[in-house]
């Protein structure tokens, strides 16, 4: 039988399938099911910057500080009756998950700024967490903020956590950058142990007949796949720190994809919700009859076979494919 371990954040997983944050993992029963059905870690579901915040201070005291960016999660959190994870609470997901499965299990927290919250994570550590994820997205859409203090955000909230923190540290973040190749490079030389790529984010869609805002889909698509496997495969073996991938992982051979493009691991949350637990258990068993078919004994001997890193500039390599599929492109495939 196949030998499906692999290592991630210095945590040695039984195999590469992390189910990630989301409402699939807010409740010890149902991580419980996830690591029966074959999960080899959980991420838990993100507790937000603005809870932590919010429960330390008074709200009309942050409302006045100016330092808050977006004082409309305040009227969210405070009168719309959204759903509340207090930070004790948190905290005994976290132990009460620990105590009843023998997986990994990682913390999540939703930042965008580096103040009045970095506390929290050592609070994390000593409730028994294996690790802490930051998701952290700041879209570049405010015309007032530079690139260079956006991403200067990144590195501040690296460098505060990890500076508080003895667990494994990993950052989840967006394709949002002018020079992607090089921010992923920076941040995987801060001191985190890993990089997810990427985050799956809200995306606005319009009712054209009743003119009002709504949401896009929440769930990814397997047409979803092909961005981070571009990026795994170029930035795997050159960056100081292990990747993850994330978004459009649907079956067994997705699994495989970003594992031979040189992922350490895959979240898997989208499948999940659309097919249950199961679905774990269907992709390892596609895995294994892969490897089987391959003579693949263990997956530290193909992992990466596909990447770039031999790659010169993957740009130009890029090109060359583009140039080779669209000549040859006739329709006659659709």
């Amino acid at each position: 039988m196949a030998n499906l371990t692999v290592s991630y954040l210095g945590l040695t997983l039984k195999n590469p399938i992390i189910v990630g944050s989301s409402g699939l993992t807010d409740k010890s029963a149902s991580i419980r099911s996830l690591e029966r059905n074959g999960a080899a870690a959980v991420v838990l579901k993100s507790l937000f910057e603005e809870e932590i915040i919010l429960e330390k201070e008074a709200m009309l005291s942050r409302m006045q500080s100016g330092g808050f960016l977006y004082p409309e999660t305040v009227d969210y959190y405070r009168y719309e009756d959204a759903p509340k994870e207090t930070t004790a609470d948190y905290l005994d997901l976290v132990r009460e998950t620990k105590n009843q499965v023998s997986i990994p299990v990682l913390a999540s927290i939703n930042c965008m700024t580096a103040q009045q919250w970095t506390w929290f994570p050592k609070e994390i550590e000593n409730a028994g967490a294996d690790g802490l994820e930051l998701n952290l997205f700041i879209l570049p859409s405010d015309l007032n903020r530079s690139a260079e203090e956006n991403e200067k955000v990144y590195f501040d909230i690296v460098q505060e956590v990890c500076s508080k923190v003895d667990i494994p540290v990993s950052l989840k973040i967006s394709y949002y950058f002018s020079n992607l190749a090089t921010m992923i490079t920076r941040l995987g030389s801060t001191g985190i142990k890993g990089l997810v790529l990427f985050n799956r984010f809200y995306s606005p869609d319009i009712d054209i007949d009743n003119l009002q805002i709504t949401s896009g889909s929440v769930l990814s698509t397997p047409g979803d796949l092909a961005l981070s496997l571009r990026w795994i495969a170029i930035m795997a073996e050159r960056v100081d720190c292990d990747l993850a991938a994330s978004t459009g992982i649907h079956d067994g051979p997705a699994v495989i994809k970003q594992l031979l493009a040189g992922a350490n691991a895959v979240q898997v949350v989208s499948a999940i919700y659309k097919h249950g637990g199961e679905k774990i258990t269907e992709m390892l068993h596609q895995l294994e009859t892969w490897m089987d078919k391959h003579d693949f004994a263990s997956i530290d001997q193909f992992r990466g076979k596909m990447s770039q890193a031999s790659t010169d500039n993957p740009a130009a390599f890029e090109r060359v494919q583009f140039m080779k599929y669209f000549r040859g492109f006739t329709g006659e495939e659709i």
